[in-house]
C-alpha cells in the first residue's frame, strides 16, 4: 500500500504541474465534483484527498464520473479548437495575406486568444504560422524558377534584406541558396502519448520525436545543418506511412515498423541502432548487453551516447534499453512514457 500511495503522490504532482508527458497515462476522478479530467486540465486543481486515479477514461466512466467540460477527456488530447480551425482555413483561402489587427476583428476573433492557442497547438503564434505558410509558398515559387524579386513582393516584403532574414529564420537557408538545396517536410502527429513531430522527404523518414522532448529544437537544427535542407510544413509518403503505423502500434496491432528510414549517424551509432531494432517488443537489454553484442564489452558508455542520439523514437526502440541494475535509465521522451511503452509492448505481445 505504501507503493500505491507513492504512485498516487507522483500522479497528483503531475496533475498540479500539468505535465504533458502524462497525457494518456492516467485520468483523475474528482470526488468533490463528480467529474474526471486529463492530466493537463486547466481547471483549478482539487485537493489530493479528493482525487482517484484511473488508467483509462473507460475506468473513470465506470466509476460513475462524468467527463470534464473544460479538458474534454473523451476527445483527443490535442483536438484542434474551432478558433484554430477557422484561422487555419482563413490562411488557406488566402495564404499570401499579411495579417493585421482588423483582420482578426473581421472574423470576430480575439487576437491575443489566437496567439495563445496557436502557440500551444503549433509551438508558434498565429502570425508566425501565417508567415511560415507564406514562406512555404515562396520556397515553392523559387524552386519552380520564379525570380526572387517577384517572390519577395508576393510574400509581402518590400525590403529584400527583410525577406532574406525572415526566410532564413523560418526555413533555415536564404532563398538565393535554395536552387540546389534539399527540402524536408515536417508534420505534427497526434498519438496516444501526446503529439510527435515527423520530418521526412519523399523517400525516407528522418526524425520522429515527442514535441515536448527536451532539446528538440537543437535536434531539428542539427538535422537541418547536416542535411543542408530547408524544413517546411507539409506531408510526404513516409510521414503518412509512419502516422498509420503508429496508430496500429498504439492499438497493439503492430510490433515492427516498415516505414523507410534515413539514419544520420556514424557507423558505430548505426550499429547500435541496428542492435536496438533486434530487441523483441516487450523485452529489454542493458547498455552492457548491447556493447557485448557488438563485440565491444567496454564500450557501454559509447552505446549510451549512441542511444541518446537516436532521432527516431519508438521506431528505433531506445526505450527498450535499461540500466544493468534493472532501473529504467534515461529517455528523451520522459521516463513515464518509457515505462508505458514497455508495459504496452508486453501486454500486446
Amino acid at each position: 500500500m505504501i507503493l500505491e500511495l507513492e504512485r498516487k503522490k507522483e500522479l497528483y504532482k503531475a496533475l498540479v504541474e500539468k505535465r504533458t508527458e502524462y497525457e494518456g497515462i492516467f485520468y483523475v476522478g474528482v470526488t468533490s465534483t463528480g467529474v474526471f479530467c486529463r492530466p493537463t486540465c486547466p481547471a483549478r486543481k482539487p485537493k489530493f484527498e479528493n482525487c482517484e486515479f484511473y488508467e483509462t477514461a473507460q475506468q473513470a466512466l465506470l466509476a460513475s464520473y462524468r467527463p470534464c467540460q473544460r479538458c474534454r477527456p473523451l476527445s483527443h488530447p490535442n483536438h484542434v479548437s474551432d478558433l484554430v480551425r477557422v484561422l487555419v482555413e482563413a490562411v488557406e483561402q488566402n495564404p499570401e495575406k499579411r495579417w493585421r489587427g482588423q483582420d482578426f476583428k473581421a472574423l470576430s476573433v480575439d487576437e491575443s486568444t489566437a496567439r495563445r492557442q496557436f502557440k500551444k497547438r503549433f509551438g508558434m503564434t498565429f502570425v508566425e504560422y501565417a508567415r511560415a505558410r507564406r514562406m512555404g509558398l515562396a520556397l515553392k515559387s523559387i524552386r519552380s524558377g520564379e525570380k526572387i524579386i517577384d517572390t519577395q513582393l508576393a510574400a509581402g516584403y518590400d525590403s529584400s534584406s527583410g525577406f532574406r532574414d525572415a526566410f532564413s529564420r523560418i526555413m533555415g537557408t536564404p532563398p538565393s541558396r535554395l536552387e540546389d538545396g534539399r527540402i524536408l517536410k515536417a508534420a505534427w502527429l497526434d498519438t496516444r502519448l501526446g503529439p510527435m513531430i515527423a520530418i521526412g522527404d519523399e523517400d525516407k523518414l528522418y526524425l520522429l520525436e515527442f514535441v515536448d522532448r527536451r532539446g528538440l529544437e537543437r535536434e531539428v537544427e542539427r538535422l537541418r545543418k547536416r542535411t543542408k535542407a530547408a524544413i517546411i510544413p507539409g506531408e510526404t509518403k513516409p510521414i503518412h506511412s509512419i502516422e498509420k503505423e503508429l496508430a496500429q502500434y498504439f492499438d497493439g496491432k503492430l510490433t515492427e515498423f516498415s516505414t523507410p528510414l534515413y539514419l544520420m549517424g556514424s557507423p558505430f551509432q548505426q550499429s547500435v541502432w541496428e542492435q536496438l531494432r533486434q530487441i523483441p517488443p516487450g523485452e529489454t537489454r542493458s547498455y552492457a548487453d548491447i556493447a557485448g553484442a557488438l563485440g565491444k564489452p567496454t564500450a557501454f558508455r559509447a552505446v549510451a551516447q549512441a542511444n541518446g542520439a537516436n532521432q527516431l523514437a519508438i521506431v528505433i526502440p531506445c526505450h527498450r534499453v535499461i540500466n544493468s541494475d534493472g532501473g529504467l535509465g534515461g529517455y528523451g521522451g520522459g521516463l513515464v512514457r518509457k515505462e508505458w511503452l514497455l508495459t504496452h509492448e508486453r501486454q500486446s505481445g
